[in-house]
């Protein structure tokens, strides 16, 4: 075989491609595939033909079996232009070019032009395999994905789905899958495309996981109630009032003539600062309260020693005050306490608000609350509901009622924190204090409009080791402290009531503000986990309610474009009108379209 590519004509290789020699100079001009013209040094390109070749399609040939030539040169060498021969019966540039393929191909021969060997039997049967292999290989993922495309899937599509599934979940950043079916990788879209194969169920709810939430409870082991001095309080009624279905009180309260108590579970009885059990709820931040479950910040089990109500005595931190004529928490008291708890819903106290203690308790904490809204604080009415998914999956999307009850409740709850707060800075115990910024613009919207807008100024609480007002609650002090058994802030400051009870030391500001850093970053986690779940829920009660009618209530107005409350959903949602209405003007509605992924659902106006 010649070497010099310099005659016009030539069949040369350029950067693994055909090329025909054109011109020689002190360079060679060459010609490529598609007509294009190039100039390079003799070094860069390869003789395989010295030709004459007129044109590169002229290459094109048929297959042929090389097999036969493979054995005659078996354990031996050859070149270029004697395998063209051994296997074409010619030597021209099409058969050069084929045959240079076949070298290329790495099955039957290896080399270069001037130097090819025959490879082994044993190296040509394990390539054939692999080959083989990977053909099959590429076949299947072909039908794979052209399934994908029509929204079908096999059994044995499912574990090649759980790469699109770990994206969906938040696990990975992306997918082969998805890129190959031009899918943009987020986890909304693979949603999305699990959705349309039947991978997952419309129920699968992906928010837990993606937010790196657990969800399984914590397996600590819990000591036994320390034997210590308690004060005996059972002699006083004590009643734990909560929603029906609640399977975690912490909280009830009691009267003693003017003086009113709210008992509180002694979580910091069992769990100290820096244990296990400490680390773990520090690590939680709050329970999860998701629509099918709950996850605990604590190990269940705790709750049932501790919850107040469940046994017929309960220990308890104890706060006891009464209110002076202008309605603030005087003579404070805290202590340790064991009581009898009777256990109601908000429901059975409400019919019973005319009876004593209630009638009492409801007038003082209506008192108390006009003393905080005559300092400032916000009354944001808008609508609420809880979504509870049962074992069996049914799912109950309920309005919750305002209660006379509940707010009588909330507000000797309230009474609570500010107990706290004030004897903490008497007795200079640092707790971990909530604020709240006052809005921009002070106002006492009336309407659901007007709370909508109003809520948009209103600050983020924040947990600080100083105390500041909470401008939401209308208060110079807060702390919140009913309820440490789902709670770790609330936990915190149990701990270090405890420790100034006991004589003992207290935690530091440094270490405080450690663990409320720690805390509310993973409250806030908890916090969008739970709203993302209770939306993803309450689309699907709306998928599995074609039918459904309701009420929205138009709360902005802005070229034709209204966004809407829906009460008994207590959702929002975006709808465009025919024409501008009034703010608070009432719409019927029926659902249009539900995205599940995006977490829209789009409604039109009934007529």
């Amino acid at each position: 075989m010649q070497d010099n590519p310099s005659t016009r004509g030539s069949l040369v290789l350029y950067k693994s491609r055909p090329a025909i020699v054109t011109a020689v100079t002190d360079k060679i001009d060459i010609e490529l595939e598609g007509g294009k013209t190039k100039r390079v040094r003799p070094k860069d390109i390869l003789l395989l033909h010295p030709g004459p070749l007129h044109s590169l399609p002229a290459l094109n040939g048929p297959e042929v079996d090389v097999t036969e030539a493979w054995e005659l040169v078996a354990g031996g060498e050859t070149d270029l232009e004697e395998l063209a021969e051994l296997i074409y019966g010619v030597y021209d540039p099409a058969a050069a070019w084929a045959t240079w393929q076949r070298v290329v191909e790495g099955l039957y021969f290896e080399g270069e032009p001037g130097r090819i060997r025959a490879r082994t039997s044993e190296q040509v049967a394990v390539d054939k395999a692999d080959r083989e292999a990977r053909r099959a290989e590429e076949e299947a993922w072909d039908a794979f994905l052209q399934r994908l495309k029509q929204a079908k899937t096999e059994d044995q599509d499912r574990e090649r789905l759980r790469e699109v599934e770990r994206l969906a979940l938040g696990r990975s950043g992306g997918s082969r899958i998805m890129q190959a079916l031009g899918i943009q990788e987020t986890p909304a879209h693979a949603h999305r495309l699990l959705l349309n194969t039947g991978y997952w169920e419309p129920e699968q709810n992906p928010y837990p996981a993606r937010n790196d939430v657990t969800l399984a409870n914590p397996e600590i082991e819990i000591p036994s109630l320390p034997d210590e001095p308690r004060l005996d309080l059972t002699h006083l009624p004590a009643f734990a009032i909560d929603d029906e279905g609640s399977e975690d009180p912490d909280d009830a309260v009691s009267l003693d003539g003017d003086r009113i108590w709210v008992h509180v579970a002694d979580v910091s009885a069992l769990v100290a600062p820096d244990s296990a059990l400490d680390r773990e709820a520090r690590a939680r931040g709050s329970n999860l309260y998701l629509p099918d479950r709950v996850v605990h910040m604590l190990p269940p089990a705790m709750t049932g020693v501790l919850g107040v109500g469940l046994q017929e005595t309960s220990p308890a931190l104890s706060l006891g005050f009464r209110l002076d004529a202008e309605k603030k928490p005087v003579d404070l008291e805290i202590v340790k306490s064991t009581i009898g708890v009777s256990r109601f819903s908000y429901a059975d106290i409400d019919r019973r608000m005319n009876e004593e203690p209630f009638a009492t308790l409801g007038s003082l904490a209506r008192d108390y609350r006009q003393r905080r809204m005559e300092a400032g604080a916000v009354s944001i009415d808008l609508p609420e509901a809880r979504v509870r998914v049962s074992d069996d999956g049914v799912i109950q999307v309920s309005p919750l009622e305002r209660l006379a009850s509940r707010s009588m409740v909330t507000d000797l709850m309230l009474m609570a924190g500010e107990v706290v707060a004030l004897f903490a800075l008497e007795k200079d115990i640092p707790v971990p204090f909530a604020t709240q910024a006052a809005p921009a613009e002070p106002g006492r919207p009336t309407d659901t409009a007007g709370m909508f807008a109003f809520r948009r100024q209103l600050r983020p609480s924040r947990s600080k080791s100083l105390e500041e007002p909470h401008a939401g609650l209308g208060m110079k002090a807060y702390c919140r402290v009913t309820s440490p058994l789902r709670r770790y802030l609330d936990l915190v400051t149990h701990q270090q009531l405890r420790a100034y009870l006991d004589g003992g030391p207290m935690l530091p500001v440094s270490a405080l503000s450690e663990r409320m850093a720690v805390a509310e970053l993973a409250s806030g986690t908890i916090r969008r986990t739970e709203r993302l779940s209770n939306l993803h829920w309450k689309l699907i009660y709306l998928q599995r309610e074609p039918g459904w009618q309701g009420t929205g209530v138009v709360v902005e107005m802005k070229d034709k474009r209204a966004t809407l409350i829906i009460p008994e959903l207590a959702l929002e949602s975006r709808l465009r009108m025919p024409t501008d209405v009034p703010l608070n003007t009432e719409v019927s509605l029926n659902v249009r379209e539900i995205d599940l992924t995006d977490q829209k659902v789009w409604f039109r106006i009934n007529r």
